[in-house]
Formats: C-alpha cells, sequence, structure tokens
C-alpha cells in the first residue's frame, strides 16, 4: 500500500474519531454525565484530527469559546495538510 493512501486512511479516520468524541462530549455535557478529558480532544486534534475538531466545534457548538481548542485544532488541520502536501508533490 501507498504511504498516500495509508496518510489519508490514517487521517479519515482520526478526524471522524474526534467529530464523533466532539459530540459525544457535547451530549454528557448536556446531561451533566462524566466528560471526555480536554488532553484527549487536544491530543486527537494536534495528531492530525484537526479538522474533525473544527466541524465538531460548528456542527455540535461545543467549545466553540475556548482559544485553545481553534488553536490546536488550526495546527491540526496544518499537520495533516502539509504531510498529504509532502506526499503528493
Amino acid at each position: 500500500m501507498s504511504d498516500l493512501l495509508l496518510a489519508c486512511i490514517y487521517f479519515l479516520a482520526i478526524n471522524i474519531l474526534l467529530f464523533i468524541l466532539m459530540g459525544l462530549d457535547k451530549y454528557r455535557a448536556k446531561k451533566r454525565l462524566w466528560r471526555i478529558p480536554e488532553k484527549t480532544l487536544l491530543s486527537f486534534g494536534i495528531l492530525g484530527g484537526g479538522l474533525g475538531g473544527l466541524v465538531g466545534m460548528l456542527i455540535f457548538h461545543h467549545k466553540i469559546r475556548v482559544l485553545k481548542f481553534k488553536v490546536i485544532y488550526f495546527l491540526g488541520t496544518i499537520v495533516m495538510s502539509s504531510i498529504l502536501y509532502c506526499l503528493i508533490f
């Protein structure tokens, strides 16, 4: 399998997972249940899941006012884009 295909599968999986975690954390916040630690959400974001995190923030209206989430998810999106760019060209 090519490196580009593996990277695409990885980034797709981590973005979907972070999106689901953002929705789950918002649901748990509304129900006053145990929450997903911020460290977990931020870790997935910086490991390339930033796009899923940003979309999750907008769709679920979750963590929108927290600057560190915006910054980390933006950086994660840049990491993902840079790696894919290097693999393509």
